[in-house]
C-alpha cells in the first residue's frame, strides 16, 4: 500500500480589502503576484511560501482573534536580515527577532487587517 503524503501548498486568508492586503504583502513583505481571479482572489508568493487571499468583507476581523490570528510559521536562514528588510519598508512588526529557549530566533509580523505570522531561524 502506498503511503498518502501531504505537503504545504498555500495558506488561505480571508481579507476584507483585497487590493490593500495584496499591496502590503507585495510592497512591504516582498511577495510577488502568482495569479489573480477578478476582484475576489489573489495569490502571492515569496520563496516557497504561497498566500491565497479571498475577498470576504463580512468575515470576522483577524485583529479580533488575538493569539488565534496566527496563520503561519515560516523558517528563514536569516531572520535579522528579514527584520531589517521589513522594517525599512514599514512592516507591522509585533515582536522583533529574539532567541527563544526552544532553539528558534523568532519575529512576529502582522498584516494591516491583523493576520499574524512568525518568521524564524533555527539557532
Amino acid at each position: 500500500m502506498t503511503e498518502v503524503t501531504l505537503r504545504p501548498h498555500a495558506y488561505v486568508l480571508a481579507v476584507h480589502d483585497l487590493p490593500a492586503s495584496a499591496a502590503y504583502l507585495i510592497d512591504v513583505l516582498g511577495f510577488t503576484v502568482d495569479w489573480v481571479n477578478g476582484a475576489d482572489w489573489c495569490t502571492v508568493v515569496r520563496g516557497e511560501v504561497r498566500l491565497m487571499m479571498g475577498r470576504c468583507p463580512e468575515a470576522l476581523s483577524p485583529a479580533d482573534l488575538g493569539d488565534h490570528s496566527y496563520f503561519g510559521f515560516f523558517a528563514t536562514n536569516d531572520v535579522d536580515a528579514l527584520y531589517a528588510e521589513f522594517s525599512a519598508r514599514g512592516a507591522i512588526i509585533r515582536a522583533a527577532p529574539a532567541s527563544k529557549p526552544w532553539g528558534w530566533r523568532e519575529m512576529v509580523v502582522a498584516t494591516p487587517e491583523g493576520h499574524r505570522m512568525m518568521f524564524a531561524q533555527r539557532v
